[in-house]
Order: C-alpha cells, then structure tokens, then sequence
C-alpha cells in the first residue's frame, strides 16, 4: 500500500487543498493528513475540529485519513510507512520554503520523497487566512470551501 502524507495545519481545509488531496487520492493508495498541532501558534479551530472538518470535506474521496501531530512529519510519515509528503505550491514564492522543508525531511527521513504539486488556477489565490478574514467581516465564503467548514466559519464568527 503506497501512501502519502499531507501535512499542513489546514485552519480551516480549503478547495485548493480539496484540490491537492482529490489528485493525490487519484495517484496513492492512502492519503493521511498531518494537521499540525503547535502549542506556539494559535489556530482558530481546534485540532479535533479540523479533523473533522478534513475528514467532511473530503468524505467522497475513500483513501483519506487525518491525524494531529506535534512532532516531526519525517517521524510521523516513518510511523505510518508513507512513500512520500506532498505540498501544494501556489506562486513560485511558496517553492523556496518548500524546497527548504523538502530538503530538511529527506535529511530526517531519506525513505520519504517530497512531491511538489501546483494548485489547480482557479484556486491560487486561497489561504487559510484569506479565508477566515472574509467569513469573520461577513462575506461570501462558498467559493472557497464546502458547506461543512463554511457552516463552521459561520459559527465561530456568530
């Protein structure tokens, strides 16, 4: 079984990340989110509520799982037997960070490769945080994510 590992902190899970996940649930077997859990930053969604939230938005796709972690991906993907990490890239600035975390994993973890995989056009202008400023002054989200997070959205900025 081949499977990918899909890290992120996914505050909230948007469609380009839908998008990501749907075409690499079309090339492995299994793909598992890694919501990142840092006691440093704070997220606006618990890291229970964005596993939930992963696993709703993408409940059409049948390979996905999603755990919270706080330590290293390069550990977490040896623990879960993964062949490899995949990262969306929307502009060319977002490839030197990645390049640099990919390189830093392949030093943690040389039995993991990093995929590098450009976000579908209609979706390079979303992030997390773009998100959540529109929903929380009260604007229209539902491009932008499934009905389940912007349910959620709502909720939290009522």
């Amino acid at each position: 079984m081949r499977t990918i590992i899909y890290p992120g902190t996914f505050d909230p899970i948007h469609r380009g990340h839908i998008d990501i996940a749907e075409r690499a649930s079309a090339l492995f077997d299994k793909v598992v989110f890694a919501i990142a859990v840092n006691s440093e930053k704070s997220s606006l969604f618990t890291a229970e509520e964005r596993i939930d939230l992963v696993l709703g938005a993408t409940k059409h796709l049948t390979n996905i799982k999603a755990f919270s972690i706080d330590g290293l991906v390069a550990d977490f993907a040896r623990d879960q037997k993964a062949v490899a990490l995949i990262r969306g890239l929307r502009h060319v600035s977002d490839f030197e960070f990645e390049f640099q975390m990919a390189t830093m994993n392949h030093h943690l973890n040389s039995e993991v490769s990093t995929l590098l995989m450009v976000t579908s056009e209609k979706y390079i202008h979303i992030n997390s945080t773009v998100v959540k400023d529109v929903a929380r002054l009260k604007g229209d989200i539902s491009k932008f994510v499934p009905a389940n997070v912007m349910a959620k959205l709502n909720e939290k900025y009522s």
